[in-house]
């Protein structure tokens, strides 16, 4: 998730549509909230809970440039994906 100003939230649930309204609602007190993160610019799915809080601890370690190559890889213009997220229930 990305804030306007390209804050950057790295996060892992298991009901991605429902965190991202969370997210953009302003829900979750703390960080989120603080930088207005609302943008989902960047996900991978995961069958395996455990799979996925390891490559969120992975990418968490990540130098921000990694993490901004990763993003501008798939998703170059940082649009909001999701609504394609929400296309595909």
């Amino acid at each position: 998730m990305s804030s306007v100003s390209y804050v950057l939230y790295i996060g892992v649930t298991s009901d991605l549509v429902k965190r991202v309204e969370q997210h953009k609602d302003g829900v979750f007190e703390g960080f989120s909230k603080k930088y207005q993160i609302k943008k989902l610019v960047y996900y991978e799915w995961f069958t395996d809970i455990n799979v996925a809080i390891a490559r969120e601890k992975e990418l968490k370690g990540w130098r921000r440039e990694k993490k901004v190559k990763l993003i501008k890889d798939t998703n170059p213009t940082w649009r909001d994906l999701y609504n394609d997220l929400i296309s595909k229930e």
